[in-house]
């Protein structure tokens, strides 16, 4: 799933206004965590995550290691805070995107 730019700002406009549901802490990225964004992402679609690590580039990469394990995409990373997004398999859709 490949978004546009006009989509990618749609998502990140709707997105403004989330909390983060979830929080990766001190023991990094595992199977249990990827569970939890998966069911989260299943349910909501667009879910914001806060990553808490020092280092910048190695939020980006855990920011890269979620989205290629929960197969979604990166729509914005500010700081701490990353937000993603994938479309649900079998039920409708949430969000109607810009084409």
């Amino acid at each position: 799933m490949s978004l546009n730019s006009k989509q990618i700002r749609y998502l990140r406009k709707q997105a403004h206004a989330l909390k983060p549901v979830v929080i990766v802490g001190q023991h990094g990225i595992t199977d249990s965590l990827v569970e939890e964004i998966d069911l989260a992402l299943e349910r909501h679609e667009l879910i914001k995550i806060r990553v808490n690590a020092s280092d910048r580039e190695a939020r980006k990469t855990m920011i890269d290691e979620i989205c290629q394990r929960s197969r979604s995409e990166l729509i914005q990373s500010v700081g701490h805070v990353a937000s993603i997004f994938r479309r649900r398999l079998n039920k409708p859709t949430r969000f109607t995107l810009p084409s």
